[in-house]
């Protein structure tokens, strides 16, 4: 017989002769056939990695190579659980001598389907597919020497291996979009959907074996058994002659049967046939296994599959589709994976509505408690609304909460709300980072809950070292890395089933956005920030529960899976109400270099840095001009003078041996050799005042030699001891981790993401009131401002001219309209014309390999031959060329030069607003305030009638007057610049001043005058004099004093609210207040 293998002769001859020797051993030889198969399999990964030019892994073993092909985009799942088997099974027929025909038979045809595709990927592209035969019986083979067989295989795989890297290069992106159309075009026999089938299902705790645990065999339901039990027969006369493909078994009770099917059916359609056929005419002999019936149903659950993993564009052919048979009106959906014996015996008892019902009638005093959890009336709104959202039978809610707000509280008294009341069973709290995990679990062991006891005492919490989860686990705290590895990388016994947690909670969730972020150690299981989106989302969306995210800065990937926020709560809002504090206007330091730019003229000789070797080398004389300019500082030129002069200025405003008045500051650097340069310089400023050397510290990834646990140390130690009181980062502190003691930020790198500014901004806007902290500083020195003006993140379409190549691809990607693509791809050819100059060998080198041979100017005259969408398709496909011309990371390794051209400082002023003068801040207040008086109601109840103003409408005022650029702090700010004297007026004196010429002071002057002058005019009494300083206190955090404010305050309220309060007062409390608002507007302001 003709061996199946022949076609790889050619062209893969090592290929042809593990497969033909296979074929040989597959029925008188099972276990070697076994191993030839698993040799087969890692030589195609190894010539994978020749032929792509991939470097190996670290961890160099077959597992680790599988996974780097897999997260390069070249194999796809099925691919991937293919090679994994055939490893799998070569290992157990080398180690435990295992043989089995069914197994060898099975694999050999998976192993020839995985051959043609490698054929049609990396060899001849022509090939047509061809029919697999099973080989027949026949007599054993001749013997064969196993020293001269393994010499034959060590040529063949030296020649291969030879032939491999002498071939012709193709870029990678066209490797994966071929490799990626042949999968997809691959046929899978019905032994290999059943293979594995078989594997998913036994990975989630199903016993199955379709070989041997079948009906036809003697397999039967046993107690303490979770067994899928292959060709099940039932009365129905459709299909295989009424046997169903599995039956599902826990136990002696049948909870669900499984129809698997060819590739190419329309799965829904499988349900609606055969998924409802066989459960309603389950034999009467079967009846003992019955849990119940459900109208005609006897079986409570159905599912269809074709082993296909499930893609959105193939929904209705890929994936596993689930029916729920109990209610008529449930609709057949499509799961990313299986679902557990205990995913099902959980599904049983489930009661959605009698959840919603308990949320509904569950109060909120606990969350309110002052000596428990204490939440804020925002963060029981919050809960509110997702609440409200799960109530209306929505999957998704995303809540938009600022920085520093409180969302792990929020997140806290919403999963013991969801919990305590039955709506949810299993809870993942889903984190970027670990230091976000261990800092969620802080909580979750401290904050006082129920009978005073914490949430860990109240539930089983597994924490992020816990992999697995018992059926007792109500809380899982684990990172979405964590995760990838268990669900995208899993080739281990066990895997998460689709319904082991019904509610995510997902933290942090603008992640994805870093359009300049550093790639650690924990990133490498991502090519690029496409790859961690796409992944974090498989993760996200493989299971079957609903979703809760919660961010501070919801970026375009973050509401197209989880949608528009039900619930926001801005930084702005936060500030006004008092929860974080307000930045003051930014410090702008300018320098000579910054404002001139560095400069080489032709033939002048530069010093060269590799970053990738560490060498220091002179360059020959350059013969053009070479220029520079501060967005390039400390990324593609490393210029010490700039960051000594403008450290050397903002050090005499920061003492770090005084963090106990001044806070802590951070410092964000461009990378890690610049983070060591500011540490370095810092010290040598701070040594001559004798200062600790322990107060100055790099925080960055690489902290003890990149040890997760003494970079986690280190982060605890700027958060909880003295020392360090300035931290350098990179990327670590950017999100998330919380220090309230920060108050001042420097910007020695620019950031080219809006999103990823704001967060680090939210690094400072805690309230700390233990180093009475009253708003924080921002130093920038590299104009960070200027550069994110024209940057809006939530739009796809970019047309400013200076965007990266990584934003103007991913507006191409999204435009339709014909005229707007012919612009953008200008744009792109206009961008691609100015760095075609600036291109070094090396990167010229890997230009022309990338375009299959066309330099530049080549490949910009064929784009400019092409249709517009032709040219669209052409530079899509060819991503990874512009990723190698773009800079969005730091530098990619390439070599930089080094400057020691010298700097000095040239000014050091405040940036208020478009006016950057103090006077002209001001000035331009003044003129709102007084031509919108009549139009802005609240403002004319401050300058006519201020005893009306209600904390409602002065908090909408003082959000009108933001979103104008007029803030409390930065106006004190300029009125203290410009007398040189410190003030810290409120709001209301401030426009009264500005608006109808009332004398400015303090807003602590302000009431304390207003108190003085309501005693002096009154005989209170002892008890009296008491709420008289209560007043007075609530008075100095707030601004408006109402009878209302009695009921309304928590200060007041719980302390038996006006009608208690009155009644101390003799019933004269309104005219006490009225009185004493008179004193507080007393500041010979003219009425307007």
């Amino acid at each position: 017989m003709r061996s199946n293998f022949t076609f790889l002769e050619k062209d893969f001859p090592v290929l042809a002769n593990f497969g033909q020797m296979a074929e040989k051993y597959c029925l008188s030889d099972p276990n070697s056939c076994l191993m030839k198969l698993g040799m087969l399999g890692e030589t195609i990964v190894n010539l994978m990695f020749t032929y792509d030019r991939i470097p190996l892994p670290e961890e160099n073993n077959a597992v680790r190579r599988i996974d780097t092909l897999y997260r390069e985009g070249l194999l796809t799942q099925d691919l991937t659980d293919i090679l994994h088997g055939l490893r799998k099974v070569r290992n157990k027929a080398v180690h435990e001598n295992y043989a089995s025909e069914s197994d060898a038979k099975a694999f050999l045809q998976m192993a020839y389907s995985l051959c043609e595709w490698f054929m049609l990927t990396y060899g001849d592209w022509s090939y047509q597919h061809q029919e697999f035969v099973m080989p027949e019986f026949s007599e054993s083979p001749a013997p064969i020497d196993p020293a001269a067989e393994e010499k034959r295989e060590l040529l063949l795989t030296e020649q291969a291996e030879t032939a491999a890297s002498q071939a012709q290069t193709i870029s990678k992106e066209s490797r994966r979009q071929r490799a990626s159309q042949m999968a997809s075009q691959r046929l899978r026999s019905e032994a290999e959907t059943r293979f594995l089938i078989d594997q998913q299902l036994r990975q989630v705790g199903w016993e199955a074996d379709t070989q041997n645990l079948r009906y036809s065999q003697g397999t039967r339901p046993v107690n303490g058994r979770n067994i899928a039990i292959a060709e099940w027969p039932t009365d129905s006369t459709v299909g295989n002659r009424g046997r169903v493909d599995y039956a599902l078994f826990i136990g002696l009770q049948m909870v669900g049967i499984i129809e698997a099917k060819a590739e190419h059916k329309d799965i829904p359609s499988v349900i609606d046939y055969q998924g409802k056929e066989y459960p309603r005419n389950i034999r009467d002999e079967d009846a003992p296994y019955q849990i119940g019936t459900w109208g005609d149903y006897k079986v409570p659950f159905t599912f269809a599959t074709n082993g296909r993993p499930y893609l959105e564009q193939y929904k209705t052919k890929s994936g596993i589709w689930f029916l729920d048979l109990r209610q008529p009106s449930n609709v057949p959906k499509a799961l990313h994976g299986w679902m557990s014996p205990d995913n099902l015996r959980e599904l049983l008892v489930k009661n959605p509505a009698a959840g919603n019902q308990a949320l509904e009638q569950m109060p909120f005093d606990l969350l309110r408690d002052k000596d428990g959890l204490n939440l804020r009336d925002y963060q029981l709104r919050a809960i509110q609304a997702a609440e409200q959202a799960i109530i209306e039978g929505k999957n998704t809610a995303l809540l938009a909460m600022a920085t520093g707000t409180g969302k792990t509280r929020t997140v806290l008294g919403m999963i013991y709300r969801f919990l305590k009341t039955g709506r949810f069973k299993r809870v993942l709290f889903l984190v970027d980072r670990t230091a976000l995990g261990e800092q969620a679990l802080d909580v979750f062991r401290e904050v006082k809950l129920e009978d005073l006891m914490p949430l860990a005492d109240i539930y089983n919490i597994k924490g992020l070292e816990d992999k697995e989860i018992e059926r007792e686990t109500r809380i899982h705290v684990a990172t979405v890395q964590g995760m990838v590895r268990r669900i995208l990388y899993n080739d281990g016994e066990t895997m998460p089933a689709v319904n082991d947690y019904d509610l995510i909670i997902v933290d942090e969730a603008h992640r994805g956005y870093l359009l300049d972020k550093e790639m650690g150690n924990t990133e490498l299981l991502y090519r690029d920030q496409r790859d961690y989106q796409s992944k974090y989302r498989s993760v996200i969306e493989y299971f079957d529960a609903v979703k809760i995210a919660l961010t501070a800065t919801p970026a375009l990937q973050t509401t197209e899976i989880f949608g528009q926020p039900v619930f926001k709560y801005t930084y702005r809002e936060a500030v006004i109400e008092g929860y974080l504090v307000d930045h003051d206007a930014p410090h702008n330091l300018h320098t000579r270099l910054r404002d001139e730019g560095i400069h080489y003229r032709s033939g002048d000789t530069i010093t060269i840095y590799d970053p990738l070797t560490g060498e220091i080398t002179n360059s020959e004389l350059l013969d053009d001009e070479l220029d520079f300019d501060v967005e390039q500082f400390n990324k593609r030129v490393i210029t010490r003078p700039f960051n000594e002069a403008v450290l050397a200025e903002i050090a005499q405003y920061i003492d770090p041996e005084n963090p106990e008045e001044q806070g802590k500051t951070l410092i964000y650097a461009v990378d890690d050799q610049h983070a060591d340069m500011i540490v370095d310089i810092l010290k040598n400023i701070y040594s001559e005042y004798g200062v600790d050397n322990d107060a100055i510290m790099k925080i960055t990834g690489s902290v003890g030699g990149g040890n997760p646990k003494k970079v986690q140390e280190a982060i605890k130690r700027f958060k909880n001891e003295r020392y360090p009181s300035i931290a350098v980062t990179v990327d670590l502190l950017t999100t998330g981790i919380d220090v309230p003691e920060i108050t001042n930020l420097i910007f020695l790198r620019r950031v080219k993401s809006r999103i990823l500014f704001e967060q680090m901004l939210g690094r400072a806007t805690r309230l700390c009131p233990k180093i009475h902290k009253t708003h924080f500083e921002i130093y920038d020195p590299v104009g960070v401002y200027e550069s994110l003006e024209a940057v809006n993140t939530m739009k796809p379409v970019v047309t400013n001219p200076s965007a990266t190549f990584d934003q103007l691809l991913d507006g191409l990607e999204v435009i339709d309209d014909e005229k707007q693509i012919g612009y953008q791809i200008d744009l792109i050819i206009a961008k691609l014309q100015r760095r075609k100059r600036s291109l070094d060998d090396r990167t010229m080198e890997h230009f022309i390999n990338l375009t299959g041979g066309k330099d530049p100017t080549e490949f910009i005259e064929q784009l400019k031959q092409e249709t517009p969408q032709q040219a669209k398709d052409h530079i899509l496909e060819h991503r990874e060329l512009f990723r190698l011309l773009g800079e969005t990371h730091a530098n990619h390794g390439r070599p930089v030069v080094i400057s020691n051209a010298p700097d000095e400082l040239v000014s050091h002023t405040r940036g208020y607003g478009s006016g950057s003068r103090p006077e002209d801040y001001l000035d331009a207040f003044a003129d709102y305030v007084k031509t919108h008086l009549n139009e802005v109601a609240a403002l004319n109840i401050v300058c006519t009638r201020p005893k009306e103003l209600t904390r409602e409408s002065l908090r909408d005022l003082r959000l009108t007057l933001d979103r104008e650029g007029f803030t409390t702090q930065q106006l004190n700010t300029a009125i203290s610049e410009l007398t040189n004297e410190e003030i810290t007026a409120d709001i209301i004196s401030l426009i009264r001043r500005y608006a109808i010429g009332s004398t400015l002071i303090s807003h602590e002057a302000r009431i304390r005058q207003a108190v003085d002058k309501l005693k002096k005019a009154h005989k209170f009494s002892a008890i009296e004099l008491r709420w008289i300083s209560r007043i007075e206190k609530y008075l100095l955090e707030e601004s408006v004093l109402n009878v209302q404010v009695f009921d309304e305050d928590f200060r007041f309220r719980d302390a038996g609210g006006f009608k208690k309060i009155d009644r101390i007062f003799q019933n004269k409390l309104e005219s006490i207040v009225l009185e004493l608002n008179e004193y507080l507007y007393d500041d010979g302001g003219r009425i307007a």
